[in-house]
C-alpha cells in the first residue's frame, strides 16, 4: 500500500535563526508533523493486524491466522503439521478440520467417526487420522459421506472397519472438495503387497459342493470332512468384498492329498472354486487360502 506519510511537508529551513519568524510557520510544521504521526500510527497498527510474524509483538499474543487468505508463489522448507491428540475414548469421535490436519485417537471401545468444519466446496479439505487400538477387537464406523475409496480399506464390511485384538496403530487419510458431501478414504497402513488386517475363516458344512459365506478380503476355507476325489467339484464363496473385475488367488494351505484348484467364476459378491485331488482319497479337511486382489477392466 502507499503510505500517507509526507516527509516533504515539513519545512526544515524554518524557523530561520537570528530573525523574527512568523508564528504560522510554526503552526504549519506542528500540524504536518502531528498528521504524519497519526498516519504512522494508523499504518503500523494496520500492519500489526495483518502481517505474519516470527514472534509475538511486545505485550501481545502471537497469532498468524490467515483466515482463508490465498498464499501463492511460496517455496516452503522444513514444514510440519501439528499433531492433535484426541485422547483415549470411544463412541462418537469428531474430526474438526480447524484443529489441524493430523489427529490421533486411542480406543477403549468402538468408535463412530464424524467430521466438522470442513472447507467450503471448491477447496480441498484433508485430515489424516492415526487410530491406536487397545487389546480388544474394536470397530470404526464411518459416516455415509465416506463413499469413495472404500474398497481399499482393510477389514471393512459396509461402513464398518473391524480391527483385530491387539495394540496396533492404523492410519487413514480423508479428503473432500465439496464441503464433506463426498469424502474419499485412503488406508495408509496397507502393506506393499497383501493385507495386514481384514482376514477371516469359515468351515464348509454338508458337502464339498456346499457354498460358504465369508465377507473378507482374504482368509481360509476349511472343507467339509470327506474323501478326496479326482473328479472336479465346485462350490461358491459368497463375499461382499468381491467385485466382478477382481482377481481371486487361491491355493492349498494344508491336507494330505495334493489338490488342483482354480477360480472358475467371479461375479459381484461371489466367486467359484473348482478343485480335485491329484493323488489319494484320504478322508480329511483340507484348508484353502484365498485373497482378493482389487482390479478394473479399463
Amino acid at each position: 500500500m502507499a503510505s500517507n506519510i509526507n516527509a516533504n511537508n515539513i519545512d526544515g529551513a524554518f524557523p530561520v535563526a537570528g530573525q523574527d519568524n512568523d508564528s504560522q510557520g510554526f503552526r504549519d510544521n506542528f500540524t504536518n508533523a502531528k498528521n504524519n504521526f497519526s498516519y504512522a500510527k494508523s499504518e503500523i497498527e494496520d500492519l500489526q493486524s495483518k502481517v505474519l510474524l516470527k514472534t509475538a509483538l511486545s505485550g501481545d499474543i502471537l497469532s498468524n491466522a490467515l483466515n482463508d487468505t490465498v498464499l501463492s508463489g511460496a517455496q516452503v522448507l522444513d514444514f510440519s503439521e501439528t499433531r492433535v491428540a484426541l485422547g483415549t475414548t470411544s463412541g462418537t469421535v469428531t474430526l474438526d478440520h480447524t484443529l489441524g490436519h493430523y489427529q490421533t485417537v486411542t480406543t477403549n471401545g468402538n468408535v463412530t467417526l464424524a467430521f466438522s468444519n470442513l472447507p467450503p466446496a471448491g477447496q480441498l479439505g484433508r485430515i489424516r487420522l492415526a487410530i491406536t487400538t487397545d487389546s480388544s477387537s474394536r470397530t470404526l464406523t464411518l459416516p455415509a459421506a465416506v463413499s469413495q475409496g472404500l474398497t481399499s480399506l482393510q477389514g471393512r464390511s459396509g461402513q464398518v472397519i473391524t480391527f483385530p485384538a491387539g495394540t496396533n496403530t492404523y492410519t487413514y487419510e480423508f479428503t473432500t472438495d465439496d464441503a464433506g458431501t463426498t469424502i474419499t478414504a485412503r488406508d495408509l497402513s496397507v502393506p506393499a503387497l497383501g493385507y495386514s488386517i481384514g482376514g477371516g475363516a469359515i468351515t464348509q458344512i454338508t458337502s464339498r459342493v456346499t457354498g460358504v459365506t465369508l465377507n473378507k478380503s482374504s482368509g481360509t476355507i476349511t472343507l467339509v470332512s470327506a474323501a478326496g476325489s479326482t473328479s472336479y467339484q465346485t462350490f461358491t464363496v459368497t463375499n461382499s468384498f468381491v467385485a466382478a473385475n477382481d482377481v481371486i488367488i487361491v491355493n492349498q494351505k494344508s491336507g494330505t492329498d495334493k489338490m488342483a484348484m482354480f477360480v472358475t467364476a467371479v461375479a459381484s459378491g461371489s466367486f467359484n472354486i473348482t478343485f480335485a485331488t491329484t493323488t489319494g482319497t484320504t478322508i480329511e479337511q483340507p484348508v484353502i487360502n484365498f485373497a482378493v486382489v482389487k482390479a478394473v477392466a479399463a
